[in-house]
């Protein structure tokens, strides 16, 4: 099974989480900063052309032997689609057409999931801004892993298991451990999904869907772009509970990497995270950061010290606080 993590309790913080102190002190040195705020009207373009990519390749795909399906998937396929997911996350912060049109943002969403085959995009926002309103929470923070998740994959065969299985814990944790009713907007999705799945499958067959959902999960789990996971938030140096990324895999991911910069900054586009960062260079340079997601994989699953406990906790204070 391989060694124990060191570790038995997550880290347990009794401070607030240091994005908000630390946007203020940085808007009071770099005001200009607020002109970074908006949208990139380049982001729509760059989402529809891997959207029509990836309906392009339906007429590939739809006559592949199924190992070089599966080989494509997780080497294209795969590779867009998490693009896409990362799209729709910045979606969920307005950033697509801004926060004065949210409706045009919500639609746009339900465009950048149709490859994605499962609806997600309305529901991973009402879940990802708390993310960012009350990081660390218990219970509120449903990026955080379970205290079973933590107790089960305690080993290196063990975390090696959770990384390739990450995916259906990403994405089910939150209806487990903090469950919302559905909106009128979660439903709109899921039709607008289905049928978007039912055109594929009459037109193109199987093969295609498999293609969409395998490469997706494939992606999430035991793959380099998958690195963002668990670099973001896990506790490689003691004390600190958010890590940038600053390696190339960022030019297809939106620089989510610009992970610090995105928390201090969430109303930043991902194109304008690296002017983020250049202008407050004080600031970022000397955090902890990773410049490999492939390395930040390989250590989760091989240091004793790293694993699903190593995050960085609140006692949760609800909604109102």
């Amino acid at each position: 099974m391989g060694q124990r993590v060191s570790r038995s309790d997550f880290e347990w913080s009794y401070t607030e989480e240091p994005h908000a102190s630390r946007r203020k002190i940085i808007l009071e040195k770099y005001p200009q900063i607020k002109k970074l705020f908006g949208y990139d009207p380049n982001f729509k373009w760059v989402v529809l052309g891997m959207v029509l990519f990836q309906c392009a390749s339906m007429f590939i795909v739809k006559d592949l032997s199924y190992p070089t399906l599966i080989l494509m998937a997780y080497c294209i396929g795969g590779v867009i689609n998490h693009s896409l997911m990362l799209a729709v996350h910045e979606i969920s912060h307005g950033l697509a057409f801004g926060h004065a049109r949210p409706m045009a943002n919500k639609l746009f969403g339900f465009f950048a999931n149709l490859p994605l085959c499962i609806p997600m995009s309305i529901s991973f926002k009402k879940y990802h801004l708390e993310h960012h309103r009350y990081q660390g929470d218990e219970i509120l923070d449903t990026d955080l892993p379970t205290l079973l998740e933590a107790k089960l994959f305690c080993t290196t065969f063990g975390k090696l298991c959770w990384v390739i299985l990450q995916p259906f814990f990403y994405t089910l944790r939150p209806f487990i451990t903090y469950p919302k009713p559905p909106s009128m907007l979660e439903f709109v999705n899921l039709l607008i999904q289905l049928a978007f799945d039912v055109a594929v499958w009459h037109f193109f067959g199987g093969k295609v869907i498999l293609y969409f959902i395998l490469g997706a999960l494939m992606a999430m789990g035991l793959h380099p772009v998958a690195g963002h996971f668990i670099s973001e938030h896990y506790m490689y140096q003691k004390g600190y509970e958010t890590y940038s990324y600053y390696g190339p895999l960022n030019f297809i991911t939106f620089n989510v990497g610009y992970h610090n910069e995105h928390h201090d900054f969430p109303a930043v586009p991902g194109s304008r995270l690296p002017e983020v960062r250049k202008i407050a260079s004080e600031f970022y340079d000397n955090l902890p950061h990773h410049n490999s997601w492939v390395s930040v994989i390989y250590e989760f699953v091989m240091d004793p010290e790293i694993g699903p406990y190593a995050r960085m906790k609140r006692k949760t204070r609800g909604l109102a606080s």
